[in-house]
């Protein structure tokens, strides 16, 4: 016990910095996942065939295979095709290719939840907007997404909740997140060697990330209470 506990700052710190790297694929996944989801979403319900192929094509490709495969494609095929890597060596190459890799992925499943809420929306709503004189644009802004965005949030908040256990696969590309700090220790970094407990301590760190979002999100969800639907 007295080890532990003087090996306790050295373990907090490296886990603290792994953490600060799961933070911030989560946020950059989460902007660009929110937006690109919506545009992929639109493109699949679009009545230009193509494009509603592609994006259909797009979708199940990525929602069929794993994610972790999808890391491992977009960091290493690059390199071994034009036998350069375009990512770079570095942290910073790894972190751009994770965030690009978790991106599309989230961007996807993302997608299909904004088609089942803007779908789910009753067309009558719509024609009554048509007949009102309003423009497809005022109706989707005024009348279908605020009812969208009330029934996708309960779903929306499961995927952000997965997210934040997903981030963990990034160490597959060495990206130094939370649970490589963990793991980091186990190798002897850090001048400690064959230590298993560290990874316990990385629990926690989840554990008390998805508490405060899933009360964030709860919040969040009775705070859209204007239509009960």
């Amino acid at each position: 016990m007295d080890l532990i506990l003087e090996q306790l700052p050295i373990v907090v710190g490296a886990l603290n910095t792994g953490f600060l790297q799961t933070l911030k694929l989560f946020f950059v996944t989460l902007l660009g996942a929110f937006p690109l989801g919506l545009v992929i979403a639109f493109g699949s319900m679009s009545r230009i065939r193509l494009l509603s192929l592609s994006a259909r094509l797009l979708i199940w490709v990525i929602r069929g295979t794993p994610l972790m495969i999808q890391l491992l494609i977009i960091y290493y095929f690059p390199g071994l095709v034009l036998h350069q890597p375009i990512w770079g060596g570095g942290e910073s190459g790894r972190f751009l290719a994770a965030s690009i890799s978790f991106v599309l992925n989230y961007a996807c499943y993302f997608s299909e939840i904004y088609r089942g809420g803007i779908q789910s929306v009753p067309i009558g709503q719509q024609e009554a907007g048509l007949v009102l004189g309003m423009t497809r644009r005022q109706i989707f802004f005024r009348v279908t997404l605020l009812q969208m965005v009330k029934r996708i949030v309960p779903p929306i908040s499961n995927e952000v909740i997965t997210l934040v256990k997903d981030t963990s696969l990034a160490r597959i590309i060495a990206l130094q997140e939370v649970i490589w700090a963990g793991q980091a220790f186990m190798k002897g970094s850090h001048g400690i060697s064959g230590a298993i407990w560290p990874l316990f301590f990385t629990a926690v760190y989840y554990l008390i990330f998805n508490g405060i979002l899933t009360v964030l999100l709860t919040r969040l969800e009775k705070s859209l209470d204007y239509f009960r639907i």
